[in-house]
C-alpha cells in the first residue's frame, strides 16, 4: 500500500481550557479529493494548522507526506480564505504567483529558469496565462481565487490545503473552482475546508465531518444522520447537489476552530 498523504492518530488539542479536537484519527491516501465539513468552531482551521506545522497536538501524532509537518512544508501548498487586496496596489498577477515559489527559491535569491517555468505552469493550470500582466485589483472574484490557487501550485506541492475556496463566489464561479480542484486531484492530494454541502455532494471523493471529534466517510454521500451528528442539530438534505436547510430551532456552542 502507498504511504498516506497525511495521517492523524488520536490527536487532541485545546486552546487553554477550551477543547477543540478530541481523539481525531484520519489517514488520507495520495490523490484523494477530501472535504472537511463542520460548523464554525468545530476545529477545522486548527486541523489545517496542525497539518502545516503551525500548531503541535497536546496528544497524538501528526505526519504529513511521511514526515513531521514542519519538514513537509516545502511540499504542501496552502490557499487561505480569499485575501483582500488594495485595488490600487501596483502588483500584477504573475508577481503574486511568484510569491508561492519563495519557499523553494529562498528569500533574497533571484528566481531561476526552473522557478519561472513553475510559475508559468501554475498560471496555465488555472487558465490565467493571458492575464499574467494584469493588475491584481482588476480581477473578478473568481479570477482572484484562481490566482491564489496558482500561487500555491507554483510551489509544486504534493498536498494542497484550501480554506473555504468558494466563499463569496456565486454558484457558477464557485462550481468552476470545484471542477479545477477535481482536475488537480488527479496528480496531487487536495483537501478543502468548506461549508458548501451542495458542492461536496457533486465534486469531492471523500468527506470528513468534524466537530471536535471526526467522522470520516469513504465516499461523498452525506445522510441527515451524519450531518446531525456533526452540526449538533437536525439537518435536511433537500436534494442531491443542493444546499441544506436546518430544521427545528437549535443552539450552537461557540469556540475557536
Amino acid at each position: 500500500m502507498s504511504e498516506p498523504a497525511f495521517e492523524l492518530e488520536d490527536v487532541w488539542f485545546a486552546y487553554g481550557e477550551v477543547p477543540v479536537l478530541e481523539g481525531v484519527s484520519l489517514a488520507v491516501e495520495p490523490n484523494d479529493y477530501l472535504a472537511v465539513l463542520g460548523p464554525n468552531g468545530s476545529g477545522k482551521t486548527t486541523l489545517v494548522k496542525l497539518l502545516l506545522g503551525l500548531l503541535r497536538p497536546a496528544r497524538g501524532r501528526v505526519q504529513v507526506l511521511g514526515t513531521d509537518p514542519v519538514r513537509a512544508r516545502g511540499r504542501v501548498g496552502y490557499v487561505p480564505q480569499r485575501t483582500s487586496f488594495d485595488l490600487d496596489f501596483p502588483i500584477r498577477v504573475a508577481d503574486v504567483v511568484r510569491m508561492g515559489r519563495l519557499s523553494r527559491a529562498g528569500l533574497g535569491r533571484r528566481l531561476g529558469a526552473a522557478d519561472r517555468a513553475a510559475v508559468d505552469r501554475a498560471l496555465a493550470t488555472v487558465e490565467l496565462t493571458a492575464l499574467a500582466n494584469r493588475p491584481i485589483g482588476a480581477l473578478s472574484g473568481g479570477q482572484l481565487q484562481r490566482v491564489l490557487i496558482a500561487r500555491a501550485l507554483a510551489l509544486e506541492p504534493e498536498l494542497l490545503l484550501l480554506d473555504e475556496p468558494t466563499a463569496s463566489l456565486d454558484e457558477r464561479i464557485g462550481s468552476s473552482v470545484w471542477e479545477l480542484l477535481q482536475s488537480l486531484s488527479e496528480r496531487l492530494t487536495v483537501v478543502v475546508i468548506s461549508h458548501d454541502i451542495g458542492a461536496i455532494s457533486r465534486h469531492v471523493r471523500t468527506v470528513a465531518c468534524l466537530n471536535r471529534r471526526l467522522h470520516a466517510h469513504p465516499s461523498r454521500e452525506l445522510t441527515p444522520e451524519i450531518l446531525e451528528a456533526t452540526y449538533g442539530c437536525p439537518i435536511d438534505l433537500i436534494a442531491h447537489g443542493h444546499p441544506h436547510r436546518v430544521l427545528p430551532p437549535h443552539e450552537h456552542g461557540g469556540g475557536k476552530g
